[in-house]
């Protein structure tokens, strides 16, 4: 312990350099901070929490670097959270060459390295499950960085971010590192709101400009000129707001092309030309038009796995080369240094050979569907400028360091994974925002090539839209209520809860439809006043109006309804041959008909029947509801020929000869209603004609000023409609998580995981599985589902409860594994089924179906199978084999540690052991 000399000696020095920590901490790097990296490690030094928003490549990781080495200084814990298991691995490396292997941990599921170490690498999950379970690897946690915490507004996985958030302790300073949102000081109150002091700073300015392009055939154009048209580089920093007008006339010569001039085809039936050097330029152009520019390395995005490799295919076809024989040389002892690993029988399945081969070249693939270490590889490349060219699906965005001089999207729509959709601007700046490499380029480059229909107002739209607000997409989920019950009870489960971002906005968004509800609740009172009677209460007599008015509507509505009922009855009688007259429409007449369009069992469609009918006039038409506002009765029966084919012109003469032969004259009114005409139901109605006789003895009914006083009452009562509304409107918006939980929890009640306040050993058992079918996979744990199978067939159920197709729901039915697994697949889907039932009655829809597409590759990978009989008989990629078989192991993980006491415990382990074998243990150790 310090002797008081030194705490004062300590204090004056903190007085007189109120930051020594970011001084030590600065020394270590060879630049000069930015104005806005300082202030942010000046908060976290001071102890605040702190928000940091700036644009991808501004250097934001820094500030969690700088919390990384506070806790170092301070004989701390910091750990260091990402969203992405490529991240975490990717963080790990950087933090141990600065610090150290044996201070630096990782822990992300696949791995776990050093997991007590006062700094841990881990994906946000981790730290989740540690926060319910009560972790000792929690004691000493000063800091926790939250990289990417913009990840939150994440539909499936976000609201990982805000249980930590809430849940981690008031201790612990929280440094969150966002990409550029317009809402952040928004996020910054609700951060303060639930952890205390926290400093929000913003970073508009990117380090590295920005400069857009469009390619147009083999030119580059500049995407935005000053304003006087000059796209002089030297001018690019005056102005940046013109869309550049060459660009623009080419636009308009492109969209004119087709539509003006001669439009008649040219020589072969080709259509018109567009304007000379109006194309989309090749792959090979591309990347040659770059390379002559001195705009390499660049990342061009393909948004398909597929474009990616065939992208890599053409290139390597037309023989571009792009790296000098050293840095081939470079290449060749990176890649065999980190394939060594790989079993030589799975290096040909894999594509080893092709994908060394483009790496040698300077050009390569990435995406989801490679082995996590051929991505890997590619990414250290890359960024040690040696891969020259990458083409990449936009998962490259998220998060990875691997920036470059250019980024080149090929195309402004992408697959959102349920439609094709256009690039938004947050995705656009977020894509964009990889080109300029901070310490090595002066300035960056996007180029986006032409396509036909190629606006590029609206390309410099997407390139100028600031505008990306953080959403939450937080709602409690199975496993969150039973920890939240287990550690606080339900009624503070639910306070905390209601503390969550998702309810704090939805609050703010209550704040302004309550501020609406004042002004008109103000505005009413005017109303009321204005209407005021001299002779009585005007109030009563305008509601006596109303009254009238809506029994009226009502009648209306109810005769409209009857009439159309009977019209569909007598539609419904027709049969073929059957003479009608068509009271109205395009096709009013006489008709005769040739299918009266009704099932003959079950009942008629929503739109009542469909008749097909031959007119007068000789054609053959289907009729609705819409051309019947009236019951209709034939008037007469022909008798149509066999032979009648309603397609041969001659057939559909000779009817229509008879039709008008041998209808009946009724003057055309036939087919109309009988009884009283030009009579409402609104006449004979009693409850219209007692509002009607208090209306006229009201003492208001005589005022003068009647019509006037009668205005402001219509106002008053449209104000008082609208302000209801309003007012539903702020009480769905209360509470709306809290409710949500309350629906949860009465779910878990009747399958008794909770007792009101106490979690049942089902419950504690749930409480240790995390993923989106949480609560199925815990019914099959309580009902005994997996009991008795070998360590295969749980590995092909639990498989069922972790993967999702990318194929469409239309596709052939997957194959499955033999024997008794079968039924017990089935089983789970009736189980879900039952589950999905029961959700509906608390107006809640958690629980997809489980997806049988990979339980059969998994069954075969863990009954030790080769990997390429396994990859084929599953049509998948190397990349989502593994992938799919990690979030696999994730689930048997979990089900080991819930079986716990069971001889499920033990078969769960088998068969995670089984899983972990050749290319999946190797990439598990990459």
């Amino acid at each position: 312990m310090s002797s008081p000399a030194e705490r004062y000696a300590a204090a004056h020095d903190r007085r007189r350099d109120p930051s020594p920590h970011l001084r030590h901490f600065q020394g270590d790097y060879g630049f000069e901070f930015d104005d806005f990296q300082v202030r942010a490690c000046r908060s976290v030094e001071a102890g605040r929490g702190v928000l940091v928003a700036a644009p991808t490549g501004a250097g934001k990781t820094l500030v969690g670097e700088f919390a990384v080495h506070l806790a170092l200084e301070q004989g701390r814990k910091c750990f260091y959270t990402t969203p992405i298991k490529a991240l975490s691995n990717q963080k790990y490396h950087d933090l141990v060459a600065r610090h150290g292997e044996s201070r630096v941990g990782l822990l992300t599921g696949d791995n776990t390295v050093n997991g007590e170490a006062p700094v841990v690498v881990m994906t946000t999950e981790v730290l989740r499950n540690m926060l319910y379970a009560g972790s000792s690897t929690l004691t000493g946690l000063s800091y926790v960085v939250m990289d990417e915490v913009h990840y939150l507004a994440d539909r499936f996985r976000g609201a990982v971010w805000e249980e930590v958030i809430i849940n981690l302790p008031e201790s612990v300073s929280v440094i969150s590192l966002s990409a550029t949102v317009s809402n952040a000081e928004e996020f910054g109150d609700w951060l303060t709101t639930v952890r205390g002091d926290t400093d929000v700073v913003v970073e508009e300015k990117r380090p590295v400009p920005l400069w857009q392009h469009a390619m147009v055939g083999s030119r580059l154009y500049d995407l935005f000129a000053q304003a006087d048209g000059s796209t002089d580089p030297a001018r690019r920093g005056d102005s940046h707001r013109v869309v550049n007008p060459q660009l623009a006339r080419v636009g308009r010569d492109d969209f004119r092309a087709p539509r003006t001039g001669d439009r008649r085809p040219g020589r072969g039936g080709r259509p018109p030309r567009r304007p000379r050097g109006t194309y989309t330029p090749g792959r090979v152009e591309v990347i040659e038009k770059l390379d002559a520019a001195s705009l390499l390395p660049a990342i061009v995005f393909v948004f398909s796995r597929a474009g990616c490799e065939a992208a890599v295919q053409q290139c390597l076809s037309a023989g571009v080369r792009l790296t000098q024989p050293a840095e081939r040389e470079q290449i060749r002892e990176v890649v065999e240094e980190r394939c060594a690993g790989i079993p030589e029988e799975d290096l040909h399945v894999l594509g080893y050979h092709e994908w060394s081969d483009g790496l040698e070249r300077g050009i390569a693939a990435h995406h989801a569907g490679m082995l996590p270490t051929f991505k890997e590889v590619v990414e250290e490349l890359f960024v040690r400028g040696l891969v020259r060219v990458v083409f990449a699906t936009e998962t490259l965005a998220l998060g990875i360091n691997m920036p470059a001089r250019s980024v080149v999207l090929e195309r402004l729509v992408k697959w959102n994974g349920e439609t094709h959709a256009e690039v938004t601007p947050g995705e656009y700046t977020q894509l964009t925002g990889r080109a300029g490499r901070r310490g090595i380029d002066i300035e960056g480059h996007a180029v986006v090539l032409w396509q036909p229909g190629f606006d590029p107002t609206s390309v410099a739209g997407l390139a100028s839209t600031r505008t990306f607000p953080l959403r939450s997409s937080f709602r409690p989920s199975y496993n969150m209520a039973v920890n939240l019950v287990d550690r606080v009870g339900r009624a503070s489960a639910r306070e905390i809860l209601e503390s969550s971002f998702a309810q704090f906005q939805a609050d703010r968004a209550v704040v302004g439809l309550a501020r609406q509800l004042r002004r008109s609740e103000e505005a009413l009172d005017g109303y009321s006043e204005a209407m005021t009677c001299d002779k009585g209460d005007f109030s009563e007599y305008a509601a006596l109006r109303q009254a009238i008015r809506d029994r009226e509507n009502a009648l209306a509505r109810e005769g409209t309804a009857l009439r159309r009922a009977a019209a569909a009855a007598a539609l419904e009688k027709l049969r073929p041959g059957d003479v009608i007259r068509v009271p109205s429409g395009k096709f009013a007449g006489l008709a005769v008909v040739l299918d009266p369009g009704t099932p003959r069992t079950g009942p008629v469609g929503s739109d009542g029947p469909r008749p097909t009918v031959l007119t007068e006039g000789r054609q053959v038409r289907r009729l609705s509801l819409v051309d019947f506002q009236t019951a209709v009765e034939p008037l007469t029966r022909l008798r149509i020929p066999r032979s009648f084919n309603p397609k041969v012109p001659a057939a559909r003469r000779d009817l229509a000869a008879t039709l008008r032969a041998k209808a009946p004259d009724d003057g055309g009114r036939r087919g109309r209603p009988h009884g009283r005409r030009g009579r409402s139901g609104a006449a004979d109605d009693a409850e219209l004609a007692r509002l009607r006789r208090e209306l006229r003895a009201h003492p208001c009914h005589q005022c003068p000023d009647r019509e006037e006083h009668a205005r402001w009452a219509e106002r008053w009562f449209r104000l008082r409609r609208e302000a209801d509304q309003l007012q539903r409107r702020v009480e769905s918006r209360t509470n709306t998580v809290a409710r949500q939980f309350d629906r949860v929890c009465r779910v878990l009640d009747d399958l008794d995981y909770l007792d009101g306040d106490d979690v049942t050993p089902s419950g504690r058992r749930l409480a240790r599985l995390y993923g989106e079918l949480d609560l199925l996979a815990a019914e099959c744990l309580r009902t005994g589902q997996w009991d008795g199978l070998d360590p295969a067939e749980l590995a092909a159920c639990v498989a069922a409860l972790t993967y999702e197709s990318r194929q469409p729901d239309d596709a052939v039915p997957p194959r499955l594994p033999p024997g008794r697994v079968r039924d017990v697949l089935a089983d789970m889907v009736r189980l879900w089924g039952e589950l999905d039932h029961l959700e509906s009655t608390h107006r809640l829809d958690f629980l997809r179906e489980p997806d049988l597409g990979f339980s059969y590759a998994a069954w075969r990978w863990a009954s030790g199978h080769r990997l390429d009989v396994v990859l084929r008989e599953a049509d998948l990629a190397a990349g989502d084999f593994v992938r799919a078989i990690r979030q696999l192991l994730d689930l048997l993980d979990q089900v080991a540690d819930a079986a716990a006491g069971s001889p499920l415990r033990e078969t769960a382990r088998l068969a995670a052991g089984a899983l972990r074998r050749g290319v999946v243990a190797y990439a598990t150790l990459s």
